[in-house]
């Protein structure tokens, strides 16, 4: 199954940024941990700023910090930011006319919902901390010292 790289790679750097808390991020620094552009990051973290996940600042010393606690931010939340499907399979019609391939749209359309909203609830009760704190102590010290990895 496909991942969904803006999904993952949006909880990438924003368990990088709860790690740091009310230090700002640039774009380039951020783009360095996900091995990206940094116009990527810019275009990824616009929905983020919009949901009230991230702030920026400009300027010298400017950047991007996480808004709230990581620990009151929720990977559903994150995922409702990007406003991406969750379940990658496509019911995109090829041929609109066909009764059958309608019908089995139809039938996945309504199983994807039900995914999505199982999905959604799960999402729902993990926030960035919980994430954080999976990746262990050692990971701010080696986050001041690398920055990139």
């Amino acid at each position: 199954m496909k991942r969904n790289g803006k999904l993952s790679a949006s909880l990438h750097a924003l368990v990088h940024m709860a790690q740091m808390p009310g230090r700002a991020m640039t774009s380039e620094e951020i783009a360095s941990w996900l091995h990206t552009n940094p116009v990527v990051v810019r275009r990824m973290v616009a929905g983020l700023r919009d949901a009230g996940i991230l702030s920026s600042t400009r300027g010298h010393g400017g950047g991007w910090t996480i808004a709230r606690p990581a620990d009151k931010i929720t990977l559903a939340e994150v995922a409702a930011a990007l406003d991406e499907r969750l379940i990658p399979f496509s019911t995109e019609p090829e041929n609109p006319r066909c009764l059958v391939e309608r019908a089995v749209n139809e039938a996945l359309d309504g199983v994807r919902d039900e995914i999505e909203q199982l999905l959604s609830r799960r999402l729902a009760k993990v926030t960035l901390a919980d994430l954080a704190a999976r990746c262990g102590p050692g990971i701010t010290a080696y986050l001041e010292n690398n920055h990139a990895h």
